[in-house]
Protein backbone atom coordinates (compact mmCIF):
# COMPACT_ATOMS: atom_id res chain seq x y z
CA UNK A 1 0.00 0.00 0.00
CA UNK A 2 1.56 3.16 -0.96
CA UNK A 3 0.75 6.41 0.85
CA UNK A 4 -1.72 8.19 -1.71
CA UNK A 5 -3.67 4.95 -1.37
CA UNK A 6 -3.40 5.48 2.38
CA UNK A 7 -4.50 9.06 2.30
CA UNK A 8 -7.25 7.75 -0.08
CA UNK A 9 -8.56 5.19 2.26
CA UNK A 10 -8.56 7.53 5.43
CA UNK A 11 -10.22 10.30 3.42
CA UNK A 12 -13.01 8.02 2.74
CA UNK A 13 -13.83 6.14 6.07
CA UNK A 14 -13.20 9.59 7.75
CA UNK A 15 -15.66 11.03 4.75
CA UNK A 16 -12.97 14.20 4.44
CA UNK A 17 -11.01 15.64 1.45
CA UNK A 18 -7.97 13.96 0.49
CA UNK A 19 -6.10 17.10 0.93
CA UNK A 20 -7.45 17.32 4.71
CA UNK A 21 -6.38 13.35 4.88
CA UNK A 22 -3.05 14.14 3.57
CA UNK A 23 -2.35 16.84 6.11
CA UNK A 24 -3.22 14.93 8.88
CA UNK A 25 -0.94 11.73 7.37
CA UNK A 26 1.85 14.14 7.53
CA UNK A 27 1.13 15.53 10.50
CA UNK A 28 1.21 11.82 11.96
CA UNK A 29 4.67 10.99 10.09
CA UNK A 30 5.98 14.49 11.34
CA UNK A 31 4.82 14.07 15.29
CA UNK A 32 6.45 10.43 15.02
CA UNK A 33 10.01 11.80 13.43
CA UNK A 34 10.26 14.10 16.25
CA UNK A 35 9.29 11.75 18.77
CA UNK A 36 12.16 9.47 17.98
CA UNK A 37 14.59 11.95 17.64
CA UNK A 38 14.22 12.90 21.76
CA UNK A 39 16.16 10.79 23.43
CA UNK A 40 15.28 7.42 24.63
CA UNK A 41 12.26 8.41 21.89
CA UNK A 42 9.37 5.83 22.18
CA UNK A 43 6.02 5.68 20.70
CA UNK A 44 3.39 3.24 21.48
CA UNK A 45 0.42 3.07 19.76
CA UNK A 46 -1.62 0.38 21.91
CA UNK A 47 -3.57 -1.23 18.36
CA UNK A 48 -0.42 -1.27 16.10
CA UNK A 49 2.68 -1.03 18.04
CA UNK A 50 5.84 0.85 19.54
CA UNK A 51 8.66 2.60 17.83
CA UNK A 52 11.73 3.29 19.61
CA UNK A 53 15.17 4.26 18.63
CA UNK A 54 17.74 1.78 19.15
CA UNK A 55 21.49 2.12 19.13
CA UNK A 56 23.47 -0.96 17.15
CA UNK A 57 27.10 -1.39 17.82
CA UNK A 58 30.01 -1.21 15.49
CA UNK A 59 30.77 -4.55 13.82
CA UNK A 60 32.53 -6.02 10.81
CA UNK A 61 30.68 -7.13 7.41
CA UNK A 62 31.46 -8.47 3.64
CA UNK A 63 30.98 -6.49 0.97
CA UNK A 64 29.36 -9.00 -1.44
CA UNK A 65 30.45 -7.29 -4.77
CA UNK A 66 34.36 -7.78 -3.36
CA UNK A 67 33.95 -10.25 -0.44
CA UNK A 68 35.89 -7.87 1.12
CA UNK A 69 35.36 -7.28 4.81
CA UNK A 70 34.53 -3.91 5.89
CA UNK A 71 33.94 -1.77 9.06
CA UNK A 72 30.26 -1.08 9.77
CA UNK A 73 29.87 1.45 12.21
CA UNK A 74 28.03 2.28 15.27
CA UNK A 75 24.62 3.85 14.63
CA UNK A 76 21.24 4.52 15.80
CA UNK A 77 18.15 3.37 13.89
CA UNK A 78 14.45 3.28 14.26
CA UNK A 79 12.77 -0.10 15.45
CA UNK A 80 9.16 -0.94 15.35
CA UNK A 81 7.67 -3.93 17.37
CA UNK A 82 3.92 -5.02 15.83
CA UNK A 83 1.10 -5.10 19.24
CA UNK A 84 -0.26 -8.33 19.80
CA UNK A 85 -3.47 -7.26 18.15
CA UNK A 86 -1.68 -6.45 14.88
CA UNK A 87 0.01 -9.77 14.74
CA UNK A 88 -3.24 -11.16 15.61
CA UNK A 89 -5.05 -9.38 12.48
CA UNK A 90 -2.21 -10.59 10.23
CA UNK A 91 -2.54 -13.97 11.16
CA UNK A 92 -6.44 -14.39 10.93
CA UNK A 93 -5.56 -12.81 7.40
CA UNK A 94 -3.64 -16.12 5.94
Amino acid sequence: MTKAEIVARMAEEAKISKKSALAVFNSFVTAVCGALQKKDGSIRISDLGTFRVVKRKAHTGVNPQTGKQIKIPAMTVPRFSASKKLKETVLKSK
